[in-house]
């Protein structure tokens, strides 16, 4: 007999009402189309996500759901291949995705996003909220795994270390390798947080945050088991059966 599949998307739908007798856990991630310099990949975050959702379903005994592809990207907006749907349009669609999955019976979700944008977060964050309400036995946490990749600036990576980085590059290196290019970028952002809208092109030249030069595949894997031990724990100590 073969392995169990932990992706919906693989499951027939008499095999899933027999899971939904004892929910499990279900990991929704949530990607974005998004420039990520001259070496990475449009889809660096939904890559990203989908091998940590994989990766952590076998630990946690998992589902896994099909991945929510676009994300709110505004301050890559100006960079060709980036898709930037609003928040109102992002939170609605998370919204709804959540309420159906607890129509049928989920009664754990986590939300796991590869993109990190404050207002991408906080439309994630609203859509939980709201699906809540909505289904009183629904229980949901949202992060992104980046809330524990940063957790390694200072240690691995400079301080200001960020999209597409030394960190970033790092990871993909070692989740999605043939999808890396030769170039290792260099680049200072140096548009402040607290001005509104998207840096200039002398503030912001490339879409990236950092010196890529010392990016391994050896520091991504480092990366990726910090962050699995993170999301486990989290897992455990927030959405316990």
């Amino acid at each position: 007999m073969g392995k169990r599949s932990r992706l919906l998307l693989e499951i027939d739908s008499r095999g899933l009402e027999r899971s939904l007798a004892h929910p499990p856990l279900l990991i929704l991630p949530v990607g974005a189309l998004e420039a990520h310099g001259p070496h990475l990949p449009l889809g660096a975050d939904q890559f990203q996500a989908e091998a940590t959702a994989t990766a952590l379903a076998e630990k946690v005994d998992a589902l896994v759901a099909p991945t929510l592809p676009y994300g709110a990207c505004p301050g890559t907006r100006r960079f060709p291949g980036t898709v930037s749907i609003s928040l109102s349009a992002l939170t609605t669609m998370a919204r709804e995705i959540l309420e159906e999955y607890g129509r049928m019976g989920f009664t754990r979700i986590l939300v796991l996003s590869g993109h990190a944008e404050r207002g991408h977060m906080a439309a994630l964050r609203e859509a939980g909220e709201r699906a809540r309400a909505a289904c009183p036995t629904l229980r949901v946490v949202v992060l992104s795994d980046y809330d524990f990749v940063y957790e390694r600036r200072g240690l691995d990576a400079p301080a200001g270390d960020g999209h597409g980085g030394l960190l970033e590059t790092s990871r993909v290196m070692a989740v999605a390798p043939e999808t890396v290019g030769a170039a290792r970028p260099v680049v200072e952002h140096r548009g402040s947080p607290f001005v509104p809208g998207s840096p200039s092109v002398d503030e912001w030249p490339e879409s990236v945050q950092g010196d890529t030069r010392t990016a391994s595949a050896e520091l991504g894997s480092r990366l990726q088991s910090y962050v699995l031990e993170r999301l486990e724990a989290t897992v455990r100590s927030l959405l316990p059966e």
